[in-house]
């Protein structure tokens, strides 16, 4: 029961995750001083460099990033994928509150949204995909 248990260590905080999320978006290794302007431009948050290097010292810590100087600037490496994040979130929401059944999950979306016919077309070239 994945919400129950106590907190794991690498669970993101809302401000780890906005990090994060300017982090892989980035597609390359980012500096704290890029990091920050997208941090501020992207998703108003008006961190000081300070503030952004300790996060980027807990998401090290927690195994999502590396920290490495080049000169005078530090820049943050990805070591987990947002991939892998994100199925690390479906895997423990599934479980919460689907007793752990894709279908339910599957059923939950599609009454949350309209899906186009773009995206059932897509849907059903994944599940054909799981029968090969």
């Amino acid at each position: 029961m994945g919400r129950l248990k106590k907190q794991n260590n690498s669970n993101l905080s809302e401000c780890e995750t906005l990090i994060m999320k300017a982090i892989w978006d980035a597609k390359e290794d980012i500096c704290v001083g890029d990091l920050t302007e997208v941090l501020r431009v992207r998703f108003g948050k008006d961190y000081a460099a300070q503030t952004v290097r300790t996060f980027l010292i807990d998401l090290s810590e927690k195994g999502y990033i590396e920290t490495y100087r080049k000169g005078k600037l530090s820049y943050a490496h990805v070591l987990k994928s947002e991939e892998e994040y994100r199925q690390k979130l479906l895997r423990e929401e599934m479980e919460f509150w689907d007793q752990g059944r894709p279908a339910k999950l599957v059923a939950a979306l599609s009454s949350a949204s309209k899906f186009s016919k773009e995206d059932l077309e897509e849907i059903r070239r994944i599940i054909d995909a799981l029968d090969d």
